[in-house]
């Protein structure tokens, strides 16, 4: 603890060491926030589901927060439902049948005009489908007939595919002629104001029942966006972080101990085992890393556990192994390891409580400043495709916007945001390792 104590005390003395724990620290709030919140099955089933899941979305919708920046405010997404609870129903007896009615209410305030306009109806009944009628009502009190037509116990209807609604709003698309006063002007700016859309249903059973969902997609949506297949993209920035975190820190951490734990067997027994040693070590250096890792994930498997198993293996003899022998060498002729070999301590012994522990101080800088490498190897395959198909990672968002032409489309959230996020996490732990190693190297510390 006073070792602990100590190693804090010279951490607060740099800047950048605050500044990238803080961010670490926050890394790792964000991570249980996204694994409390939304759990592990969850996440792959909304990030697998693409529009069966994810239909009241809009699709290539920008963050909210776009809004803040734009002089022309854009149209921001949202929906109101009658099963939630958000929208009462009026219900009425009316002759042989019951009416059903509700009203969806909404305030409008942008420049621009929605991406689309969808209502989504639920019903029930045995024989006899309940029948709706649709109407429009805009801020100036115009009533704008939408349609009528029987409901089905599970319907989409689409504003924009209605011929006969945009006939009604002088030949424009639903989603324009419904928002503005005079269809006749060459570029109509939307009315600003309150809207209500107003359904009425006639349901011709004792034990029938509607709901319906009314959708307007915008053109921004959430805090991070959506996809081109309406997926929010918070889903896989937040459950990203803890997939990036968790890979690099365990691949540092066990490739670190792995080239300790070598270099120190090689060291101590010497001989035709540390000549093997150097010579495997020798042999890994010249291995294509990379190509290996792109030729498993393309003819074998993309599994993050496989991917993971053969980066540990790749990494199993590095260049740190000759590095870490050296050092070894000196620590090998101290008085006090001579003193234990003296009095019979075991070979076992000698190297994890005498050898090892001496260079742990020197390693944790290392293992800190290594986690970013791993992490960005985990999404740089991802970025060639070579993910993991069933995990939502930073990787793995860039490569579907790369795959959809997201920069030709200006869609450069899509890019910018799991990019961001990944400098954000390698410049953290930089920071963080490059101070630690001027606490723990006394040579650094005038640097």
């Amino acid at each position: 603890m006073k070792g602990l104590v100590r190693t804090l005390r010279e951490l607060s003395r740099y800047p950048s060491a605050i500044a990238g724990l803080a961010i670490i620290v926050l890394l790792l709030g964000v991570s249980a926030y996204a694994m409390i919140k939304i759990p592990y099955k969850e996440a792959v089933r909304l990030w697998r589901g693409g529009e069966d899941v994810w239909y009241m979305n809009p699709k290539y919708a920008a963050p909210q927060w776009y809004n803040l920046f734009r002089r022309q405010k854009l149209v921001v997404s949202f929906s109101l439902s009658t099963a939630s609870g958000a929208i009462a129903k009026e219900v009425k007896p009316e002759g042989q049948s019951t009416a059903v009615l509700m009203t969806f209410p909404f305030d409008f305030e942008a420049d621009t005009f929605p991406q689309e306009l969808n209502l989504f109806f639920k019903s029930t009944y045995k024989e006899k489908q309940p029948y709706v009628s649709i109407t429009w009502l805009t801020p100036d009190g115009r009533e704008i007939r939408v349609a009528d037509f029987a409901v089905a116990q599970s319907q989409t209807y689409r504003f924009s595919q209605d011929s006969k609604l945009q006939r009604r709003v002088s030949g424009l698309d639903p989603q324009v002629g419904l928002f503005v006063t005079d269809p006749k002007v060459p570029s109509p700016a939307p009315q600003k104001g309150k809207y209500e859309l107003h359904i009425k249903a006639l349901l011709f059973e004792k034990d029938s029942t509607i709901d319906a969902d009314f959708v307007v997609h915008g053109q921004v949506y959430g805090w991070a966006g959506t996809d081109h297949l309406r997926r929010d993209l918070g889903v896989a920035l937040l459950w990203g972080t803890p997939i990036a975190l968790s890979f690099g820190l365990v691949a540092a951490l066990a490739t670190t101990i792995a080239h300790m734990t070598i270099a120190a067997i090689g060291v101590w027994f010497g001989g035709w085992l540390d000549e093997f040693i150097q010579r495997i070590t020798e042999i890994f250096l010249v291995l294509p890393f990379l190509p290996i890792l792109i030729m498993i994930g393309t003819f074998y498997n993309r599994s993050i556990v496989v991917i993971f198993g053969a980066v540990i293996l790749l990494s199993l003899f590095g260049a740190s192994i000759k590095n870490l022998r050296a050092v070894f060498m000196q620590i090998k002729e101290s008085a006090y390891v001579e003193a234990a070999r003296s009095y019979g301590a075991s070979n076992l012994r000698i190297i994890f409580l005498y050898l090892i522990p001496r260079l742990i101080p020197l390693l944790v800088p290392a293992l800190v400043t290594a986690i970013p490498g791993y992490v960005f190897l985990e999404a740089s395959l991802a970025v060639l495709g070579l993910g993991d198909p069933i995990l939502p990672t930073w990787g793995k968002v860039i490569n579907d916007a790369s795959a959809n032409g997201a920069l030709y489309k200006g869609l450069y959230y899509w890019v910018m945001e799991p990019a961001v996020l990944l400098m954000i996490a390698g410049l953290a732990f930089a920071m963080l390792g490059f101070s630690m190693d001027r606490i723990f190297n006394p040579r650094l510390r005038g640097v």
